[in-house]
């Protein structure tokens, strides 16, 4: 393991010499961006010090590289999620990322039936951008009622009250993006008069 591990740490100087030739950068350049000393670079490239977190988070940004990258790190695994689906308000719901916080992905089906339910529009916080796979989705958006097909993309502040249902007897699926305020995607749906 050991060995292993040196192996890895060793790699990582040459590694960052490669990047800043390739990139056109000097030593004294890639200081001025990244904060650290001339002499700490050239001794993590020749391999005489040691590689931090602290020095390879700042590489990495300028690089515009993954952390991972630059340190070849082996793969994590097995990238495929299991999600279990619920349902709420008879609306299958299947969550599409794992992680807690950021961004969070949902497919989402409404069955078919009556399309004569009552819009009872909610709000909460953050930003909500959604994209119709199948079907046609009726979208209350404050005091807009939209109807979004397969292909169309809505985006908004959930500030604003807003409540989703189909838009006929049809089934409709969508794909929909939760994130905190601030993040925006660059799609817009359309206020289109039926």
């Amino acid at each position: 393991m050991t060995d292993d591990f040196d192996a890895v740490l060793g790699a990582i100087g040459p590694r960052l010499r490669e990047l800043r030739r390739r990139s056109g950068a000097t030593l004294s350049a890639l200081s001025a961006s990244t904060g650290i000393p001339i002499s700490t670079l050239s001794r993590l490239e020749s391999g005489q010090r040691r590689p931090t977190l602290e020095l390879l988070l700042p590489l990495a940004k300028t690089y515009q590289v993954p952390l991972d990258k630059l340190v070849d790190a082996p793969p994590t695994g097995d990238p495929r999620l299991y999600p279990q689906p619920v349902t709420r308000h008879g609306m299958t719901i299947l969550p599409l990322t794992s992680r807690p916080g950021g961004l969070q992905v949902y497919k989402q089906i409404i069955p078919g039936g009556p399309s004569d339910r009552t819009p009872d529009p909610r709000s909460h916080e953050g930003y909500h951008w959604l994209y119709v796979l199948d079907g046609r989705l009726r979208l209350v958006l404050g005091e807009q009622d939209l109807v979004l097909s397969a292909g169309e993309v809505a985006e908004f502040d959930t500030h604003l009250p807003h409540w989703f249902g189909n838009a006929d007897a049809e089934p409709v699926e969508y794909l929909s993006i939760l994130g905190p305020q601030g993040e925006r995607f660059h799609l817009r749906a359309r206020y289109r008069r039926d």
